[in-house]
């Protein structure tokens, strides 16, 4: 029986969310599967995946065909990079243990990468908050200003109607006394 590693669809519309599985090739998309590998979350930045990656290893070297998205997501977790390194263990080219070694290393290094991202991605957020801030206060005190402005002449007027009224006032004491 031919075998694929391929996603499966599920989400509503407009926000898809795959499961990572293993089916045989004449099934359809959504269909019957043989075993669940992971999932896949294209709607985060960057995108979740979540593989069970000694699964996906023993179905890969045991011939099952991934497709081309599927083949992206084993080739980002690692699951390719392991089957090359079980390769040269096999050949002779090292020990086992280096092969842990290397692929332990170059974990750690896309692990530092994707967080990297992260971290990249929250400061330009901040840095769009900040702006935002920042240009929010300019307009207030812009539209304060204006007010102010507006309000001034009224202000003296009434500054003057007060002074006139007082002086009135006092030239009527003044009058009378």
């Amino acid at each position: 029986m031919a075998t694929k590693i391929r996603l499966q669809r599920h989400g509503k519309k407009g926000k898809p969310f795959y499961h990572v599985v293993v089916a045989d090739a004449r099934a359809p998309r959504d269909g019957k599967f043989i075993e669940r590998l992971g999932s896949y979350n294209p709607n985060t930045n960057p995108a979740t995946i979540v593989l069970d990656v000694e699964k996906a290893l023993k179905w890969v070297n045991s011939g099952a065909q991934p497709t081309d998205t599927a083949r992206t997501i084993l080739s980002e977790k690692g699951v390719l990079y392991k089957k090359h390194l079980q390769g040269g263990v096999k050949k002779g080219a090292f020990d086992e243990a280096k092969a842990e070694e290397l692929f332990a290393a170059w974990v750690e290094g896309k692990d530092s990468r994707v967080e990297g991202k992260k971290a990249g991605l929250a400061n330009a957020k901040a840095e769009v908050k900040k702006a935002a801030l920042i240009a929010e206060t300019k307009k207030k005190e812009e539209i304060a200003a204006a007010v102010a402005a507006k309000n001034a002449p009224v202000a003296e007027e009434a500054a003057a109607e007060e002074v006139e009224a007082t002086e009135a006032a006092e030239n009527t004491e003044s009058a009378e006394g």
